[in-house]
């Protein structure tokens, strides 16, 4: 990070070779690629930085944590703004692709792996590709607040798969009683499977009242 400041002064200061020579021996020794273009905001922290890439006209706010592998990356080959824009507070998990000239709102948290190609609000999750948002941060830390700790907890992000599948497999369950039922078989309770489940915190309520 230090490198990349002193080669973004540089770049600021239309010295371009050096700019660019500076930032081509911090990617050798630590594989972490900032274009020196890029505008960093303060306290920003890469966690296990191999394969972090970051393009020329990226900005990156306040207390914003990136996992290994983040791209923030471009779709066009036209000058002029076409990287993303992270807000104060914005963490980005593992592997995490963010693409064009999008915002990311402030406090936002990008689930691992996710390809990100339209604007985020602030305060929400996205998962999956391409990214869709699937709630409110839930976090009860103070992110994006200076003298705050780093959020850490990039794998605690809703999994929309897991509960659609939790909520099939309990309508399929229902179904199979009801088919009994019109059998003249009585169902076997299993209420006790129920508590068990390791996916029981991902059922949802089913249509009427069923559960």
């Amino acid at each position: 990070i230090i490198t990349h400041r002193l080669s973004h002064l540089l770049w600021r200061g239309g010295w371009r070779f050096a700019a660019r020579f500076l930032s081509f021996i911090a990617r050798t020794f630590t594989n972490v690629d900032i274009h020196p273009g890029a505008r960093i905001g303060r306290r920003f922290f890469i966690d296990h930085g191999a394969g972090v890439v970051i393009g020329e006209t990226a900005e990156v706010g306040d207390d914003v944590t990136l996992y290994h592998g983040v791209t923030l990356g471009g779709t066009t080959w036209n000058a002029g703004k076409r990287h993303p824009t992270l807000g104060d507070g914005v963490v980005a998990g593992a592997g995490a692709k963010i693409l064009g000239a999008i915002r990311i709102g402030d406090g936002a948290r990008v689930g691992a792996n996710s390809v990100v190609v339209k604007d985020v609000p602030a305060g929400r999750t996205v998962v999956g590709i391409p990214g869709r948002i699937v709630g409110e941060r839930v976090s009860t830390k103070s992110v994006g607040t200076a003298g705050m700790p780093i959020d850490l907890d990039h794998h605690l992000v809703p999994d929309p798969v897991g509960k659609a599948i939790a909520c099939l497999l309990a309508r399929i369950d229902t179904l199979e009683s009801e088919v009994l039922q019109l059998k003249g078989i009585t169902p076997v309770e299993k209420a006790d499977e129920c508590t068990t489940c390791a996916a029981g915190d991902l059922c949802c309520e089913l249509p009427g009242g069923l559960s």
